[in-house]
């Protein structure tokens, strides 16, 4: 039975006074068969202890008696209700010192100056890379928080479109779905494809507030943030709410995007928040003969790493099949993991992780 097949299976397993299951709540945070152990690790939130309880007896009750299946494991992780968050102040007054996320070891944004360069391709990737490396490290998970609440695409290229997160409603808390090993939340879970959201800088503050205080995240090792293009309300609420342990900052290799990054990066500078890196997208693109066209110019990402004292973390070649990946909803780095594209994804995923330390 494969770790997938083990997951279907536990489809049949309701959360405790809910009709819907815990897969699809993305409580199930691994499942496995090996040697004849069936083992399932649970990762829940609640101040009643008869829900584990519960779950690790409908779960051995499932379990028991199927083929291949000698002994089984039930980890459950709980986590008390979450408590009022604490009062925020000012970026003025405490810059890049929000309130912490609990479970969540490090978070990083990914973000640019301005749009078209592939930054929400560039997050989703590097999400996925990051969990299949942490997965090889024994590693807890990996979140993507999407903040580009005009125009969000993480859903279709997560392969999420049309879905809908999960809701505790005793804990007033979303569940955040969760695709290739990634624990995904975006505004456009929440709405519907030919709704436009058309909100004033104060809902959009509110929504990311949300997506950071009322969503059931559990235990990550990394929380990667994809913000939308520039340096407004959706950073600075970032900036404001939670410590940021770093900043990525996307661009191309022409000045006309090198120069806007490095003014979004200065951005970071002044609210404290560190800069990882700077990951240069759309390098080149080779052609039948496996020639390197530098389309967009050369050596502009390492310029804007080198203007905002940081470092170059990684380039990114320009192919098509990211972009066809990214459409199916199976990122590269999952859908072809030893394409030139995804090696580089790789590349970048960990240089991010020896910057974060």
């Amino acid at each position: 039975m494969s770790p997938d097949e083990l997951k279907d299976l536990l489809k049949q397993v309701k959360y405790p006074g809910f009709s819907r299951d815990i897969v699809s709540f993305g409580l199930v945070r691994g499942a496995a068969l090996l040697d004849g152990t069936a083992r399932v690790s649970l990762q829940i939130t609640t101040a009643d202890p008869q829900v584990p309880q519960q779950l690790r007896h409908d779960i051995e009750a499932l379990l028991r008696g199927r083929p291949g299946v000698r002994e089984i494991v039930v980890d459950v992780a709980v986590s008390p209700p979450k408590t009022p968050p604490r009062p925020v102040q000012s970026a003025a007054a405490t810059p890049g010192a929000g309130a912490p996320m609990a479970g969540v070891r490090k978070i990083v944004a990914v973000a640019s100056g301005k749009g078209g360069v592939g930054k929400s391709t560039l997050a989703v990737n590097l999400a996925c890379a990051l969990a299949r490396e942490l997965a090889t490290r024994g590693g807890k998970g990996v979140g993507l928080m999407d903040c580009d609440i005009h125009g969000p695409s993480v859903p279709l290229m997560m392969g999420l479109a049309g879905q809908r997160p999960g809701l505790l409603e005793e804990e007033k808390m979303l569940v955040p779905l969760e695709a290739h090993g990634v624990k995904v939340m975006s505004m456009g879970l929440l709405i519907t494809d030919d709704t436009p959201v058309v909100w004033r800088g104060p809902m959009i503050t509110s929504a990311i507030r949300n997506f950071i205080q009322n969503v059931l995240w559990g235990e990550l090792d990394v929380l990667v943030v994809d913000l939308p293009p520039g340096t407004g309300d959706a950073q600075l609420t970032l900036a404001q709410t939670i410590p940021l342990d770093g900043a990525v900052i996307v661009t191309t290799p022409q000045v006309a995007a090198t120069q806007v990054a490095a003014r979004g990066g200065s951005m970071f500078n002044q609210v404290n928040v560190p800069i990882l890196g700077v990951a240069e997208n759309m390098s080149w693109f080779e052609d039948a003969a496996g020639n390197r066209v530098a389309l967009f110019g050369e050596g502009g990402g390492a310029r804007t790493a080198e203007q905002l004292g940081t470092t170059l973390l990684g380039q990114i070649p320009l192919c098509p099949e990211v972009r066809a990946a990214g459409d199916a909803g199976m990122p590269i780095t999952v859908a072809q993991p030893q394409h030139a594209a995804a090696v580089a994804f790789r590349s970048l995923a960990r240089a991010v992780l020896a910057r974060l330390g």
